[in-house]
């Protein structure tokens, strides 16, 4: 039988344990000095331009004279809050947008209650989102504005520059899932679509009637569960301490487990629709009386998509060069994660130069 001598002599392991406490004992003290308002997100200066039911409609405070004109409405996804677009000061693709020139508006979806528990997905797309572009026209007596949609909201965003080609100028995708079934060659499915591929949406939502934030966010850790779990809080120990990373964490977690629970139609839908049948690529959505044809897609596209992403596999975000009718197609792969994109020092320089220049060159 083999024997393995001990890695470590016990003068090698009281450094680690004195070590150890005394990061504790210094992150206690950093913690101590914090107050909740340290770790806010999603503070960049904003006025709400429109309100219906649990929607607001933002735009943020330009921050330079010569704003392009055309702005970007922003669609984030329906199961987490918009702000990680704007997480803090040094960490915000609204800000960087704002500093190129760019007019911001973003849809905050709320937080759905009861009241909400038979909403559609076309209700979202040819209601909600149809109004907002219909606001933002109005206030810039504009025919088209540039649809910016991310993950989740970026499905959303195809639905609704397939059904209303004539409103959108420019299409921008971030993070978004299209082919619901692709995979890389040679791995397994994307976690998102593992997860949700077996679920009955149908009897969930008859038992919870919507769908509990705190579910949606339990079945993301599951993802990973021992990076997500256990590894990132035994990382803190190592930024306790520098206040300016720990509150960078802080803010993370703050934007993490503020997720609103999930209108129960328009979840089964999605589930059902997308990640199960992948109808979006089969051209058999349907919302309101109209089939959604990713064809009538035929305005510039720029799609963004992360390299490293466990929730939406690069092939999955990609494939939508195959299904658009546009023949101006721009994709641009970015060496992170799905947060990453947010978050990361390489997108945070490169990510809102690429989409402020991609719309520049697309005229006024």
């Amino acid at each position: 039988m083999t024997s393995f001598p001990l890695q470590i002599t016990p003068d090698e392991a009281i450094h680690e344990i004195t070590e150890m406490n005394r990061k504790v004992v210094q992150g206690i003290k950093t913690l101590s000095t914090l107050k909740h308002d340290d770790v806010q997100v999603g503070t960049a200066p904003k006025e709400e331009v429109y309100r219906e039911d649990k929607l607001i409609l933002y735009r943020y405070t330009p921050v330079v004279e010569q704003l392009f004109p055309i702005p970007v409405l922003i669609s984030y996804a329906l199961v987490n809050r918009p702000a990680v677009a704007d997480l803090q000061e040094d960490r915000s693709l609204v800000r960087n947008l704002l500093k190129l020139g760019i007019d911001v508006y973003l849809i905050d979806w709320g937080y759905p209650s009861r009241a909400d528990r038979w909403l559609t997905l076309d209700d979202y797309v040819n209601g909600y989102i149809d109004n907002c572009v219909d606001v933002v026209r109005e206030r810039h007596q504009l025919d088209k504005i540039n649809l910016l949609g991310i993950c989740q909201g970026g499905a959303l965003s195809l639905c609704y520059a397939a059904l209303h080609p004539e409103k959108i100028q420019n299409l921008i995708t971030m993070v978004t899932p299209v082919d619901f079934h692709a995979r890389e060659e040679g791995a397994q499915q994307g976690l998102l679509n593992t997860w949700g591929t077996n679920m009955n949406p149908d009897l969930m939502i008859k038992a919870l009637g919507n769908v509990p934030g705190d579910f949606m966010n339990f079945g993301f850790l599951m993802l990973q569960p021992f990076q997500l779990n256990f590894q990132k809080y035994a990382d803190v120990l190592d930024m306790m301490e520098d206040k300016d990373k720990l509150l960078g964490f802080l803010r993370m977690e703050e934007w993490i487990f503020d997720s609103p629970d999930q209108a129960g139609e328009a979840y089964a839908q999605f589930l059902r629709d997308f990640f199960q049948q992948n109808k979006l690529i089969k051209g058999e959505i349907t919302l309101g009386n109209q089939q959604v044809n990713l064809r009538n897609i035929t305005m510039p596209v720029l799609n963004i998509y992360a390299e490293k992403d466990h929730l939406v596999p690069p092939p999955s975000s990609k494939a939508l060069e195959q299904y658009v009718g546009s023949q101006d197609y721009t994709a641009v792969g970015f060496p992170v994660g799905h947060i990453g994109m947010y978050v990361s020092g390489r997108a945070q320089r490169d990510l809102a130069p690429t989409i402020a220049n991609w719309i520049k060159e697309r005229g006024k």
